[in-house]
């Protein structure tokens, strides 16, 4: 059993050329300013210039207005809402950019989990926090009915446990990817590799 992998938080011409090596099925850029992997207008376009065309880009945003996610969507093929969005949101984002949306949804208890289920958005992702680098509870998303990315925590020490005990569509990491804050190949080929049931080839 494998999972599609999605690295996200990139933020450096590195992070791309590690990336184009190990050919993820995502990778994700964080649009939205203030945060710890966020990055401007201009690097975001140096950096998809660069980005393999067999790795789907992922824009991620969190409450950000509506016609500033739309001024991105032609360089995306994903994208990420990583807020408060409600269902009238997700079909607004999903109408003005014609890209499927993912909505990010913070675990901490069964009414998340519900809340996640009921939602509109083409894939649902379900996370411990917004870039925490812990795990939450998978015990409350045993036999989840939908197709999932499960983020928080993962690494290349638990990412091949959980897609085995879990089956979600895809795994994503960024955080745990990294050394002094900044992206490690040898941590993000591992977790791919574990992520893919390739730990021992």
């Amino acid at each position: 059993m494998c999972a599609k992998v999605k690295i996200c938080g990139l933020m450096r011409r590195a992070d791309v050329e590690a990336v184009n090596e190990l050919l993820p099925d995502y990778a994700g850029f964080v649009l939205t300013g203030g945060f710890s992997h966020s990055i401007c207008e201009k690097t975001f376009f140096e950096l998809i210039r660069e980005l393999d065309g067999r790795i789907r880009r992922v824009g991620v945003f969190v409450d950000e207005p509506q016609s500033s996610i739309a001024s991105f969507s032609e360089y995306l093929d994903m994208i990420q809402l990583h807020g408060a969005e409600d269902d009238e949101t997700i079909r607004r984002v999903r109408e003005l950019t014609g890209k499927p949306v993912i909505k990010a949804f913070i675990v901490k208890c069964p009414d998340d989990i519900d809340r996640a289920k009921d939602c509109s958005a083409d894939y649902v992702l379900l996370d411990a926090g917004t870039g925490s680098g812990v795990s939450f509870d998978h015990s409350l998303i045993k036999d989840f009915p939908r197709e999932y990315f499960l983020a928080g925590g993962l690494g290349a020490d638990n990412t091949a446990h959980a897609v085995e005990a879990l089956h979600p569509y895809a795994v994503d990491a960024s955080s745990r990817l990294e050394t002094d804050g900044k992206k490690d190949m040898m941590k993000m080929a591992a977790y791919v590799r574990a992520a893919r049931g390739t730990e021992n080839e």
